[in-house]
């Protein structure tokens, strides 16, 4: 390597991690580094340049990506041996995402799933679905049809307290925000209607609540959510239809409500004929205590999906009414879209009924904890809310930085998280703090080399803040 450096890099324009990956790549090209050649450690070969670490690492990072490089866990990087022509690239290729549509080397925007085996299980699923009955692929859905993916679905859901549960009590909805939705057209009535939620909450539920021209009302929240007092004091106030609620895993701050608080939400709630919408998307491991469906069944209404325990690209979800409501939200599903096409609520069917899936699920969730590990072993000096079984962390952010500068600093690191403005109200007050979802499209070490840089960052605030 001491032969293609010069004792500085050139002062030239441009980002100087485009200019060590070209020096590295001629390098290559040229036949000075040949196969096998180890490049120096990260930073080594950033104090040569007098360069900082996170150049270095981006820069392998690139060059990795494109093939060039291969970094041995324990042995360092190396230059790779030509890659060999494929047929099909698609089939053969790792799974490697550039977000460009952000701009982000490596996305931390929301959860990316790792695939430990679905992916090979929905093809072989949609293969039998390609060998179905003709009517299948030509009539209009019916409700009869949709029955065994919805018995499925209940024994998907069998270890999740939600109480009486039954087919007839599931409808099936292009994913969760969906699930949503529907069930705001069936819960909301009158030209102005108003929904709660959390001061901090799902943007999904503010974007929902535009489609039905609601008014949203943020209350006051704590380490456990939503506040029973500022509940009941805003219901004084307005004539609130309903609340959105993620008791298991709150989007953003990753905190969960122990059962005694989910009593005093419910105890509201049935004083002020309250709806209790529950979203339990993000959930990966077992509820912690009964869902409020269970808690409140007259009231109760429940959203969950797969796509943070098997794929979000199926948008394939669950709504659930209370007891006694169901028929209600049937209708609102089948006068808004009939229903999920037939070939794809067989491949629910299938994909649910699968044992596989299960275990595939498991394992989901344990890769995922890896990447949280990685992100907490370097991030975990500072104010970080994380649980092995949730794909994101909640950073609150150190003395210098406000949450919009660190986003944009992090961006131009090649790194994208979310700022605590994006959950919060138009009209309210966001802390210091940025969301970071674990992406297992990205290798554990390229994930790791993200976490370092953005430590480097919190270690190293802007004299002057932006604002």
């Amino acid at each position: 390597m001491d032969t293609i450096w010069p004792e500085k890099l050139p002062q030239t324009k441009g980002p100087k991690y485009v200019l060590v990956a070209e020096t590295i790549r001629n390098a290559i090209e040229n036949k000075v580094l040949g196969v096998g050649a180890k490049l120096p450690p990260v930073r080594e070969l950033a104090y040569r340049l007098q360069i900082t670490p996170g150049t270095v690492a981006r820069a392998y990072s690139i060059l990795t990506n494109e093939g060039l490089l291969q970094a041995e866990v324990g042995r360092g990087t190396f230059v790779a041996p030509p890659k060999l022509p494929v047929l099909d690239d698609v089939w053969s290729r790792q799974l490697h995402l550039r977000d460009d549509k952000y701009g982000a080397d490596v996305s931390l925007f929301s959860p990316r799933l790792a695939d430990v085996g679905q992916v090979a299980l929905i093809r072989e699923c949609l293969m039998k679905v390609a060998q179905a009955e003709p009517e299948m692929f030509l009539n209009y859905p019916t409700r009869d049809a949709y029955q065994p993916a919805r018995q499925a679905v209940v024994e998907w859901l069998s270890d999740v307290p939600l109480g009486p549960l039954t087919s007839e009590d599931i409808v099936l909805t292009h994913g969760g925000q969906n699930g949503i939705c529907v069930v705001f057209q069936t819960v909301l009535k009158g030209p102005r209607p108003v929904i709660l939620v959390e001061d901090l909450s799902y943007a999904g539920f503010r974007r929902a609540a535009e489609l039905m021209r609601a008014e949203v009302v943020g209350i006051r929240m704590d380490k456990w959510g939503i506040c029973p007092e500022a509940l009941d004091q805003t219901l004084r106030q307005t004539q609130a239809q309903a609340v959105c609620v993620s008791p298991e895993v709150q989007n953003p701050t990753g905190s969960h409500a122990p059962l005694e608080r989910r009593k005093e939400v419910v105890e509201v709630a049935r004083r002020h004929d309250l709806q209790i919408i529950e979203d339990d998307c993000y959930r990966m491991g077992d509820a912690r205590a009964p869902s409020y469906r269970a808690l409140a069944p007259e009231r109760g209404w429940h959203v969950s999906s797969i796509s943070k325990t098997l794929t979000p690209a199926l948008r394939v979800g669950f709504a659930i009414a209370p007891l006694e409501r169901s028929a209600d939200l049937r209708r609102s599903a089948e006068y808004g879209y009939f229903g999920l096409a037939q070939p794809l609520a067989e491949l629910t069917r299938l994909l649910l009924s699968d044992p596989r899936s299960r275990e595939i699920a498991t394992k989901v969730r344990e890769r995922m904890g890896e990447y949280v590990r990685i992100a907490v072993n370097a991030l975990g000096g500072f104010d970080l809310v994380w649980d092995p079984q949730v794909p994101f962390v909640w950073l609150k952010l150190p003395s210098g930085w406000r949450s919009a500068a660190f986003s944009r600093a992090a961006e131009r690191e090649g790194i994208q998280v979310r700022s605590a403005d994006e959950f919060a109200l138009r009209d309210g007050r966001a802390p210091n703090a940025v969301r970071i979802a674990m992406n297992g499209h990205v290798s554990l070490e390229r994930f790791e080399e993200a976490m370092l840089r953005l430590r480097s960052l919190l270690d190293n605030p802007p004299e002057q803040i932006s604002v």
